[in-house]
């Protein structure tokens, strides 16, 4: 992969998105989320984990516990798997892939406590700026020794995985792989969708699954990633599909991000970040009333065990 480095002034400028000409004519573009992230960073504490396959690979784990939760009680680990290049920002990577706001102490209330973890693959360029050892098939098994470590050496309930773009990937194949693990699985922005044969391995386990993919993502196009198995996704009995016509930002605009390419479309993990509610309150998805907060707690709750 790529990774081609542009200069301020062309992140700055605003080059009109290929799908602006089918805008409705309310409708408007978005160039930034609402929410600013920074702030809960600090609640997140570092972890490095040798790995044999991959080398020592770094963390980064909320604990409700240590941040006032009742240490009687268990709670469930929502795993946050980054997107590609997420990783080379470090600690910064926590709020790229989506999960610096469930720290929140409103989140934490609405989820009624949950640990957070980010592990973070050993990303790096070469000296041609390509983009290598990211995540892939060989990641599997060290997340799951990373997850079961921290299930170990806490008290844990349910395990959550979820992850945009490549971390959305990630997320199919890990309950894919690890389907006794894995309780509820939220793919975003996935450029893969498993085989309808382990779509309904998955939902007769008694999984709880969330897909989200925009239909205009510029990435990971809707009609290849998604469409295919959509109706299959519709006929699971554990399933909840969120496939908004736009992908939007709090203030109701149609999200545009651009670094040399168009790619707001595909950044729905913002919007699961800002907990699918947009600023005024209302929901991005109307199944969701409360949010996508509420949506985790009651899947925790109806998944097997």
């Amino acid at each position: 992969m790529k990774v081609t480095e542009f200069s301020e002034k062309t992140k700055r400028d605003h080059i009109p998105a290929p799908w602006e000409s089918e805008l409705g004519k309310d409708d408007f573009v978005s160039y930034m989320p609402s929410y600013r992230g920074g702030a809960y960073l600090d609640l997140f504490s570092e972890i490095h984990t040798p790995q044999e396959t991959v080398g020592e690979m770094t963390s980064y784990l909320y604990d409700p516990v240590e941040n006032g939760a009742d240490a009687e009680k268990s709670y469930p680990l929502i795993v946050f798997l980054h997107g590609a290049t997420n990783a080379l920002a470090g600690k910064i990577c926590v709020m790229h892939s989506g999960c610096e706001l469930y720290a929140s102490p409103k989140y934490q209330a609405e989820l009624g406590g949950a640990f957070l973890l980010v592990p973070l693959a050993n990303e790096k360029r070469d000296e041609n700026g390509e983009l290598i050892d990211s995540w892939s098939e060989s990641y599997l098994e060290p997340l799951y020794k990373i997850i079961m470590e921290i299930k170990q050496n806490h008290n844990i309930s349910k395990t959550i995985v979820t992850g945009g773009s490549s971390g959305g990937v990630m997320s199919w194949m890990m309950a894919e792989t690890y389907t006794d693990l894995v309780d509820v699985c939220m793919p975003i922005s996935s450029g893969y969708t498993p085989n309808e044969e382990t779509l309904r391995r998955l939902d007769a386990s008694g999984m709880q699954i969330l897909v989200g993919h925009g239909r205009h993502d510029e990435l990971c196009a809707f009609a290849e990633s998604v469409a295919p198995k959509e109706k299959v996704l519709a006929e699971l009995k554990n399933c909840h599909c969120y496939f908004p016509d736009w992908v939007r930002n709090g203030d109701h605009g149609v999200a545009s991000l651009n670094f040399g390419f168009e790619m707001g479309q595909h950044c729905l993990i913002n919007q699961v970040q800002a907990n699918l509610m947009f600023d005024d309150g209302t929901p991005y998805d109307a199944a969701l009333p409360n949010g996508l907060t509420a949506w985790i707690r009651e899947a925790v709750s109806k998944s097997r065990g």
